[in-house]
């Protein structure tokens, strides 16, 4: 299930979009009457798009945009108003929105910009998850297996590996067997490219 939060001050907007999006497939709508409102709930709502008013009482559309900085990985944003100009579409932009559409906008016009959002959103979830979980790995490592896998990446052999860290070719061959278990990988790339996801780079 994907889900779909609209943001709008306006209650005939608001029930207008409701209609026109609970047409979509497998799209849980729902709505909220300020940016307040929104902000005070979401940290505790799934991921997904946010159709977002810039213009409303209490804490504006930008104004919500910059709270939600710190987890904006969980929502893509697409600015919906009607009083719209250069300025504010780029401040928004600057703040991760996805896209900016002006009211009243055509239907399939704002359909498609919902389904890019929703798309871009499901990728930067799993791309924050398959980053999560090899930063899991890596740190399941012992200081020296590390020191190893980091030799690994800059192409080195176990003989050079082992000169570096001032033990012997067997030694590093221990370490190697037991994070490649603990990255629970078969191959030498497989390890590397988690390393890489993890973010573990070697210094140049």
């Amino acid at each position: 299930m994907r889900h779909l939060y609209i943001v709008d001050d306006d209650e005939a907007v608001r029930a207008s979009l409701l209609r026109l999006l609970s047409i979509l497939p497998r799209v849980a709508v729902r709505s909220f009457a300020s940016g307040d409102e929104f902000l005070a709930k979401a940290r505790h709502l799934e991921p997904g798009c946010l159709l977002l008013d810039l213009h409303m009482p209490g804490t504006s559309g930008i104004g919500v945009l910059d709270a939600l900085t710190p987890i904006a990985e969980r929502f893509a944003t697409v600015v919906l108003t009607g009083e719209g100009d250069v300025g504010m579409a780029v401040q928004a932009m600057k703040l991760g929105a996805f896209d900016f559409l002006e009211k009243p906008c055509n239907h399939m016009r704002l359909i498609e910009a919902i389904e890019l959002a929703i798309a871009r959103q499901q990728e930067t979830i799993r791309d924050v998850t398959r980053r999560a979980k090899a930063v899991a790995k890596i740190n399941s490592l012992s200081l020296r297996e590390r020191d190893v896998l980091i030799g690994l990446m800059e192409g080195q052999a176990n003989k050079i590996i082992a000169h570096d860290l001032g033990i012997s070719p067997r030694t590093v061959e221990i370490y190697r067997a037991k994070l490649m278990e603990k990255l629970n990988v078969r191959s030498l790339p497989e390890a590397l490219g988690i390393a890489f996801a993890a973010g573990l780079y070697v210094e140049e």
